[in-house]
């Protein structure tokens, strides 16, 4: 046995997560009509059958989740009976919130109901739709000896942006250029110590991101190039998806392979 193996052996590496929360309480009212009769996660993407939500389960089974926690809120009832009779690839549990918590309480309320309270977690919101390794975020975030990790993406600018010289000529005009900022995208890998960093009430994005931002403690984890990203916010980009789908083979999971046409 070589050295490195040895201490490998006598100090293991935790085991990537496999427990999950999804944030599905919004009332998405930016997509209405499609939210009048049921919560946003459970809008299907046009061409699919599967709603929002089924892809991401789906996605995070196939990254190795086993369980997990979705919090339900907005015509919770919808979402709970198509979670009971959906053929699910992992066991999930749901909480409804009795009062708005805000984001950070309500994922402290539904961490509450993981299966290893002693074990990191993943979380995503409710409307995006992605595909990337999320083994190789836990493995960033485990090498960052972070304790908390969000995953950034690089979406593109929705207008067509124009390229001049330092005297004003225009160079150039580029369609929809890819953003020069990072954003959230709206995945998380949280280490067990983060629960008890959330607020009962109120928005972590406020509170405890700024704090362990300071302390060096939070880290972001750049989409691969190519990855598939988008949230799901209107009606646009829900008609954008099925253009996507069109132009390429869809998401893996229960729908294929990672398409070419929208990346990060």
């Amino acid at each position: 046995m070589t050295d490195d193996a040895r201490t490998a052996a006598r100090h293991p590496l935790p085991a990537r997560p496999t427990q999950a929360v999804v944030l599905a309480g919004g009332q998405g009212s930016r997509l209405r009509p499609y939210t009048d009769d049921r919560p946003k996660p459970m809008v299907e993407i046009p061409g699919t059958g599967t709603p929002i939500i089924g892809h991401q389960l789906a996605w995070l089974a196939a990254e190795g989740v086993t369980d997990a926690v979705v919090s339900c809120g907005h015509l919770a009832a919808v979402l709970q009976d198509w979670l009971e009779s959906a053929d699910l690839p992992l066991r999930v549990t749901t909480v409804v919130e009795k009062e708005p918590l805000g984001r950070g309480g309500g994922l402290k309320f539904a961490a509450a109901q993981l299966p290893h309270p002693d074990r990191s977690w993943y979380a995503t919101n409710g409307d995006i739709w992605t595909r990337f390794s999320l083994r190789d975020m836990a493995d960033f975030h485990r090498e960052r000896d972070a304790v908390a990790t969000l995953a950034l993406a690089r979406p593109r600018i929705p207008w067509g942006a124009v390229e001049t010289d330092e005297f004003g000529h225009v160079l150039d005009f580029i369609e929809a250029p890819p953003s020069p900022y990072l954003i959230n995208a709206g995945v998380y890998v949280f280490s067990a110590a983060f629960t008890a960093l959330l607020p009962d009430r109120g928005d972590h994005e406020r509170t405890t991101f700024p704090r362990l931002a300071r302390e060096r403690r939070l880290a972001g984890f750049p989409l691969p190039h190519g990855a598939y990203w988008r949230a799901i916010d209107t009606a646009k980009d829900l008609t954008e998806a099925a253009k996507e789908l069109s132009a390429g083979p869809p998401p893996p999971g229960p729908l294929g392979h990672a398409p070419a046409a929208q990346h990060v």
